[in-house]
Parts: structure tokens; C-alpha cells; sequence
């Protein structure tokens, strides 16, 4: 049976992840996979004592060591390599969009069909919470609110909010997502969500 091609696209934390492991035994002397058989070793049971664990006996930077120690948990490997990423991105959706926020799921579908309609550089890459669309940088976000609301959020940066464009601070904390649009019903995704949606993807050129 043919394996379906996914919707979504690689994240670009996962070339990142690999380039930290090839250059890990170069910069502590040991490769990821004998730091993982050192914690073994340890018996260290909990993500925190490792991470204190690698940077008090072992003298690791925080980042280094928390990226050692969470590589250890249960979806540590999850950005280990595009193939891993994309099984997980499979999951990741499926959990947002269970239980109680089960009826959100046909919303999301038409967001997220119509974000990757824009253009053919636009590509989904889930993560735990919410699903950031991409061109070069993230230029939209969707990411369900409540149990009936997923707010789909814009990289506008200073742009005063105007129409049901809600300020979300963003701009001032220095996050990509500076707007958003509460989405509800089938019907709010309308000429004026269309119309961000492609203003955030077109300002997201450089």
C-alpha cells in the first residue's frame, strides 16, 4: 500500500538538532549517544536532576545540558531527523485535536488548507501546542484557544490593529505572532481573514 505523502512540512528546528548532535562529541567529548548511556547509568529518573546532573558533575552549558537531558525523555528523538518529525507532527495534531477539542478539527482542516493554498513555499510544522505556517519565517499561526475557538495568529509587527485584528502583544515581547483572529464557526473565515493571511505571507518575503 502506497504511504501517503504528509501535509506537513519539516520543521527547521530538526537541521538544527542535527547539527548540535554531529558537533556534540567535539564540543564535550562525548557523542549523544554515549552522554545517553552515562544518564543510564546514573539512574537519574526525572529531566531536572539530569540537566543539574550534566552541568554540576559534568560541567555542561545550561542549553548543552538540557538538551542532553530532554533528549532522554519519551519524544526527546522527536526533532532527531526529518522522518522522525513528520511521524511526530502526525501525532502532535491528533492529540491537539482530541477530547474535548474534538469539534475544532473541521476549522482547522479549512485553516490550515487554506493557509497552504497561498503559495507552494508555505509548509506546516506542527508542534505540541499549535501549528506555525512557514515561508521563511513563521508568518501565521494556528493554534486552538479554547474548546470552540482556535485563534489564528499573524506576523504583522507594528501594525495597529484594525477591522478583528486583536493586538496580541507580541510586537512588544519580540514574538513572530503580533496578531490574531479568533476563528469559531465556519463563518469567520472570511475575505478579512484571507486578506491577513496572504499580507503576512507576502511581508514574510526577505
Amino acid at each position: 500500500m502506497a504511504k501517503t505523502k504528509s501535509l506537513y512540512g519539516v520543521h527547521p528546528s530538526v537541521a538544527m538538532m542535527q547539527k548540535w548532535v554531529a558537533t556534540l562529541k567535539e564540543k564535550t567529548g562525548r557523542s549523544l549517544e554515549e552522554w545517553l548511556a552515562l544518564m543510564k547509568k546514573s539512574g537519574l529518573k526525572t529531566e531536572t536532576e539530569r540537566r543539574a546532573w550534566l552541568k554540576t558533575v559534568h560541567g555542561l552549558g545550561m542549553n548543552t545540558a538540557w538538551g542532553i537531558a530532554e533528549y532522554a525523555e519519551p519524544h526527546g528523538s522527536d526533532f532527531a531527523n526529518p522522518e522522525a518529525y513528520l511521524a511526530a507532527a502526525e501525532g502532535y495534531v491528533e492529540r491537539m485535536f482530541s477530547g474535548p477539542k474534538t469539534g475544532l478539527e473541521p476549522l482547522y482542516d479549512e485553516l490550515l488548507g487554506l493557509g497552504l493554498g497561498i503559495a507552494k513555499d508555505v509548509k506546516a510544522c506542527p508542534c505540541k501546542t499549535m501549528v506555525p505556517l512557514y515561508r521563511n519565517h513563521v508568518f501565521a499561526q494556528i493554534k486552538p484557544a479554547t474548546q470552540t475557538r482556535i485563534d489564528l495568529g499573524f506576523a504583522l509587527g507594528a501594525r495597529k490593529p484594525e477591522g478583528r485584528l486583536i493586538d496580541t502583544g507580541g510586537y512588544a515581547k519580540k514574538d513572530r505572532i503580533t496578531h490574531r483572529i479568533p476563528i469559531s464557526s465556519t463563518k469567520d473565515i472570511d475575505g478579512e481573514v484571507k486578506k491577513w493571511l496572504k499580507t503576512a505571507y507576502e511581508e514574510d518575503a526577505d
